[in-house]
């Protein structure tokens, strides 16, 4: 009965509260309920810092228990990294609109590209492979964002939306 339970919880958590049985683009999905409970629900500061920890962590425990629920490596059921990564892709920027939206466009982007190390680090084993790629994406979501919040503090050159 534990065991029945448990699979059950990691698998609605590894999915998302089940949208990643979504039949079209699973991983966009999650990514787009991170961005509703990012813009209503999550303070801008530390808490974007602590949901992403909190969510990284669930997800490596709940993608791990899900791959051996479903029998299949890196199920697209699984979206709870995207979701967890989303929360890294904003973290420390303004809580703005088009942060939002860069933010989702960009760790989508790099999500699907893949760019080194993000494309070797699905060979960890479990829910560190499936956590690991999303993460890197994410960081480098990031870091373009970052880059771009930077050039426009210094130039001035971009919308003021963007400082």
């Amino acid at each position: 009965m534990g065991h029945k339970l448990t699979s059950r919880l990691a698998t609605f958590l590894a999915s998302v509260g089940y949208l990643g049985y979504s039949p079209i683009a699973p991983g966009t999905v999650g990514t787009l309920a991170a961005v509703a409970v990012y813009w209503w629900f999550v303070p801008a500061g530390y808490w974007v810092v602590v949901v992403a920890v909190v969510a990284t962590a669930v997800g490596v425990w709940a993608g791990g228990v899900a791959e051996k629920v479903w029998g299949e490596r890196d199920p697209r059921r699984v979206c709870l990294d995207e979701f967890a990564a989303y929360f890294i892709a904003v973290a420390f920027l303004p809580k703005t609109l088009p942060y939002l939206v860069g933010a989702f466009i960009l760790s989508r982007a790099f999500d699907i590209l893949k760019p080194f190390p993000a494309n070797r680090s699905q060979r960890l084993r479990g829910g560190w492979g499936i956590m690991a790629d999303d993460v890197v994406a994410s960081l480098y979501a990031n870091l373009v964002l970052q880059a771009v919040r930077a050039v426009s503090n210094a130039t001035g050159l971009l919308p003021e939306v963007f400082s």
